[in-house]
């Protein structure tokens, strides 16, 4: 039995084992997946339902982290909370700060942003990434401060050649914005001692090997297919358990 216990430890390791640890999620449309009975809407978390468990978690890759996570792990008690919200740049992001973050004092805190900034910019003429990493750095900073403990995981965006997004004549610069925010990511993790997990990379993987039409794992370019969800979800355990 000892040796059973030491294997499973080795297999299955998880650096937060406080009992009852809160496990936050926040981003956009691709982390929400309709949590809260919002339907697909930018409805704030205030205005969802968060009794209903049905649909407490929506289905995002964060459903399929979160019920991996507390179905392994029950003795512990974990709690889980999605408020990503469909639409979010950085910019609501912070101006929610207090609800979404003070209001939940969280233990481990993933964030998922950049597509909605990249778009918002493209649409006005351009996107500063300097500028980008800047304000993502400040946000980062005012969460370290207030919460000293808090475990920072920082997901990098992305962007697939797929659906109506490859038939669009700025795709090019599209995907160089977003690759740039997800190099922006991968210095704030390391400035910060956060978790990495590079979903970019994961949708270029998926992308070079060419065996399925890109399609497959993100339907419209920029939203995961349950496929796709799947494939960030066991990227995000591995990564963060």
């Amino acid at each position: 039995m000892r040796r059973l216990v030491l294997l499973l430890c080795l297999l299955f390791p998880l650096a937060v084992t406080a009992q009852g640890a809160h496990w936050v999620w926040i981003g956009d449309s691709i982390t929400d997946g309709g949590w809260g009975r919002s339907g697909g809407s930018m409805a704030p978390t205030e205005e969802r339902n968060l009794k209903d468990q049905n649909h407490l978690y929506g289905h995002s890759y964060m459903f399929l982290a979160a019920a991996e996570l507390q179905s392994r792990y029950p003795e512990q008690e974990y709690r889980c909370s999605n408020r990503g919200i469909s639409g979010y740049t950085l910019t609501e992001l912070e101006e929610r700060w207090e609800r979404d973050i003070e209001a939940l004092q969280p233990d481990l805190l993933s964030i998922l942003v950049g597509t909605n900034d990249v778009d918002r910019a493209l649409r006005k003429g351009g996107f500063d990434i300097a500028e980008w990493e800047v304000r993502y750095r400040n946000y980062l900073t005012r969460t370290r401060e207030a919460y000293p403990e808090v475990r920072l995981v920082l997901c990098t965006p992305f962007v697939m050649r797929a659906g109506r997004l490859a038939r669009t004549e700025n795709y090019a610069e599209r995907a160089a914005h977003i690759a740039a925010c997800a190099e922006a990511v991968r210095r704030l993790a390391k400035e910060f001692g956060a978790e990495l997990v590079d979903f970019h990379a994961l949708f270029e993987r998926l992308e070079r090997k060419g065996k399925t039409a890109p399609e497959y794992w993100i339907w419209d370019g920029i939203h995961p297919t349950p496929a796709g969800h799947h494939r960030m979800a066991r990227l995000w355990l591995k990564r963060v358990m």
